[in-house]
């Protein structure tokens, strides 16, 4: 006899993602409403994009946006290159000291971004590298290589030795057994690492904050031009919000089937 299903869970999980995107369309309503409207609780109005045109006219959003594309696809890219390679190096060789180097690498990543941005704006100041998008790039990827090497590095452990020792015996040297056989293997793990670090590198605002101040400004820092004395643009900070996530979306959607996969690896090891 087929068990009925229960309708709880369904239920549950549907409260659950309204929750989720509770705020999230919230923001969506603000952002086409007129700033009288702004204040009322209610959802029928005369949608204007004039939030959008403000944003884009007068505080030069684009630029915003084209720093931002450049700091985190270049952060990214290197930072997985350089996170695999370094992930491969600690996963298949032995060498002494290997698990305190490891937990040395990550203790990088458990510093918060307020304890390291003085000593970063005074190394920068001297290498005249203030308000460039070099010094981003440079500052991400000390936060963004230890996150990869220790995400990459349990995907690396999890593709079988003996398989990669196959390929060997065929004729293939080492970077050839990575490329062929490893590779493939951890490519969902690649995307969901990828994605991680597009997400933090995108969000980022102290850093950005404070060691940029006008050619280099990221998109969360041109928050901060909607708060003055005179109170809080709500309707320009809500279609700041709606575009700055668009590129997250995006790039969720491309690599969403791997990146389930790679957040999936692992769990049903047995």
């Amino acid at each position: 006899m087929k068990r009925k299903k229960s309708p709880i869970i369904p239920v549950v999980t549907w409260i659950i993602i309204l929750a989720a995107l509770a705020p999230v369309l919230w923001m969506l309503l603000i952002s086409f409403k007129q700033r009288v409207d702004i204040i009322s609780f209610s959802v029928l109005f005369k949608p204007t994009l004039e939030n959008y045109k403000t944003v884009f006219q007068k505080y030069d959003f684009l630029r915003f946006i084209l720093n931002s594309t450049i700091v985190v696809v270049a952060t990214t890219a290197i930072s997985v290159f350089l996170g695999t390679l370094a992930a491969y190096g600690l996963a298949r060789f032995q060498f002494r000291k290997k698990e305190s180097l490891a937990f040395g690498i990550l203790s990088l990543r458990m510093l918060p971004p307020m304890a390291v941005v003085i000593p970063f704006f005074i190394m920068a100041r001297y290498t005249h590298l203030l308000d460039t998008q070099l010094l981003l790039i440079i500052v991400y990827l000390g936060f963004n290589i230890p996150f990869t090497i220790w995400m990459m590095r349990g995907f690396i452990e999890d593709v079988s030795l003996s398989i990669e020792e196959s390929a060997w015996l065929d004729g293939c040297t080492r970077l050839e057994g990575f490329c062929r056989v490893v590779f493939p293997s951890i490519f969902p793990g690649l995307a969901a690492t990828s994605i991680f670090c597009f997400i933090q590198s995108w969000n980022e605002f102290a850093l950005a904050f404070f060691l940029t101040s006008f050619n280099s400004r990221t998109v969360p820092t041109i928050v901060n031009s909607f708060i003055s004395v005179l109170g809080v643009l709500w309707g320009e900070m809500a279609a700041v919000g709606v575009v700055s996530i668009l590129p997250i979306v995006i790039f969720t959607m491309f690599v969403q089937k791997y990146l389930v996969k790679g957040l999936t690896m692992g769990a049903i090891k047995g």
